[in-house]
């Protein structure tokens, strides 16, 4: 090696900002304005940083520098995220440009796409609204069978993808895809599905209660023997329905979540005007209708995408990616470019379930909604029983999601449609549809755009919990409390990527991840 280990990081870490930057940029234009000049843009953006990335002279010289002996800690880490950053990159040219093609235009067709029903075209919101609220079994069914339609449209794009991504690995060394996306991740597949086996193991006897008593009120509500997924309140059965508990609908219909998210934070001594001014917050034609925080920079410039209206689920996501973006913008601007990350996808995660959980927290709905302190004392043991049951669903429908795309990585050939429905009704307990059309899993929009993320979020669940314990004893709650912000700002935000993950919550919980204090939490409130 002829580069000093110093240098090499410099010239690489100048040459990635610069690229990602321009990505970044490129990437937000394309989600809040599909079309094909944004998507063109956006991938040649991709490309030219996915290529700068895979550059394999590069790449070998980062190796040989972290087989060098190295006394500077800082130096070491930033050798080495370069090397989990560059590895999946290390491709031919023209492998390359067929995944990005193909993930710009699969992700293009999702941000653009709405399905009919009577012929009315309907967003994603309001086939939630109507799956929420409406009695009209038919039109239920037929706003379920709508939601699925974007996976019969990008399916079998969606197989082609897992083939080539698997190539790329294959050519790695790696069994898989999936598997290498777990080692790039710092994450052992034998530590996380033994965690997956311990969630499902303490959350199958209280879901299976849970669902033989909602279903059987949708049976008595629908006059129905079988219950089918369009009786439940969401496309894929994977958070809390008004038929199972409490909502704060009523609470917050007045309220403008955006507003809401800001004055939290605020009270933590977190300022999120700047963020929420530079956002895109509101639906409309042609523009993604997910929701996502992303810093574009590693600095100031942070940015939400959200689809905005006054209801529950809205200012659960809204706090949920003001979350995200709190962690951003706290990461101390004093670490080289390369260490200004969150120190894993989950612990963002973490940060962001936390924030999101505060719409049911009864010290929240007073300080910052300003609701009635009579109807909360009433609300309070219902509301912390909802959650409860929100995380343990979740965590269900998580089970479904991991397993599902570690099976499609092993084998994108096997029978998905199948394997999809077999998973849902082992870990979800939904009947499947008596006339599935195909490919329903790749409605999934984070099977095609955010592959092998989705256990963070069960791993941000877990780890949330154990940060929400640190809070209240070190910090005496977190509503409204600026030593509960100066905490997660100084101990868990500010190290950013310096360390592990296993590291950075030994250091900063004095504990490590563990699956107990959530399950006893869940246990604990149904």
């Amino acid at each position: 090696m002829t580069t000093a280990p110093h240098k090499l990081v410099t010239r690489l870490e100048d040459q990635h900002r610069e690229l990602e930057i321009d990505f970044l940029k490129a990437y937000w234009d394309s989600q809040i304005q599909a079309g094909p000049e944004t998507e063109t843009r956006r991938a040649a953006a991709e490309l030219e940083l996915r290529r700068a990335k895979g550059d394999p002279a590069a790449y070998q010289e980062v190796l040989e520098a972290l087989d060098q002996p190295l006394h500077d800690p800082v130096l070491r880490r930033q050798l080495e995220v370069l090397r989990l950053s560059m590895t999946e990159d290390q491709m031919d040219e023209a492998l390359r440009s067929q995944i990005v093609e193909l993930s710009t235009a699969v992700e293009g067709e999702f941000a653009s796409y709405r399905p009919e029903v009577d012929g009315k075209r309907l967003s994603d919101n309001e086939i939630d609204n109507l799956l929420k609220t409406s009695a009209d079994e038919p039109l239920r069914r037929a706003a379920w069978n709508a939601s699925k339609e974007i996976g019969g449209v990008v399916g079998g794009r969606v197989r082609e993808l897992a083939r080539l991504r698997n190539k790329a690995a294959h050519d790695r060394g790696f069994a898989d895809y999936y598997r290498m996306a777990l080692e790039l991740e710092e994450l052992s597949e034998e530590w996380l599905f033994g965690l997956l086996d311990e969630v499902a193991a303490f959350t199958e006897e209280p879901f299976t209660r849970f669902k033989r008593e909602l279903d059987d009120k949708l049976a008595r509500r629908f006059g129905v023997e079988t219950v089918y997924p369009w009786h439940y309140a969401d496309p894929f059965f994977q958070s809390m329905p008004p038929d199972g508990g409490v909502t704060i609908d009523h609470l917050v219909a007045d309220a403008s979540p955006p507003d809401l998210a800001a004055r939290t934070f605020s009270g933590l001594g977190i300022d999120l005007d700047a963020i929420l001014d530079a956002s895109d917050l509101y639906p409309r034609e042609n523009k993604s209708q997910h929701a996502f925080c992303i810093s574009i920079d590693r600095g100031s410039d942070v940015r939400i995408l959200a689809n905005v209206v006054p209801d529950e689920r809205w200012t659960t996501t809204m706090l949920h990616e003001c979350g995200h973006a709190a962690y951003d913008i706290s990461i101390s601007q004093d670490l080289p470019f390369l260490l200004r990350t969150p120190a894993h996808i989950f612990t963002t995660e973490a940060m962001a379930i936390l924030s999101g959980r505060w719409a049911r927290n009864s010290e929240w709905l007073l300080r910052i909604l300003g609701a009635d302190q009579a109807e909360i004392g009433e609300l309070t043991q219902q509301l912390q029983k909802v959650e409860a049951t929100e995380s343990l669903l979740f965590a269900r429908w998580v089970l479904v999601m991991t397993h599902f795309e570690r099976e499609l990585y092993s084998d994108p050939e096997s029978d998905l449609d199948r394997l999809w429905w077999e998973l849902v009704a082992q870990f979800q307990l939904v009947n499947p549809p008596p006339d599935p059309r195909g490919s329903d899993w790749a409605a999934k929009i984070h099977i095609a755009s955010a592959p092998v993320y989705y256990h963070n979020y069960l791993l941000g669940e877990i780890l949330a919990k154990q940060i929400e314990d640190k809070l209240q004893r070190d910090a005496g709650g977190m509503i409204d409390s600026t030593a509960a912000g100066d905490l997660l700002k100084d101990r868990f935000f500010a190290p950013g990527n310096l360390m592990r993950w296993d590291a950075l919550i030994e250091a900063s919980l004095g504990s490590e991840l563990s699956v107990k204090p959530f399950a006893e939490w869940v246990g604990g409130r149904l």
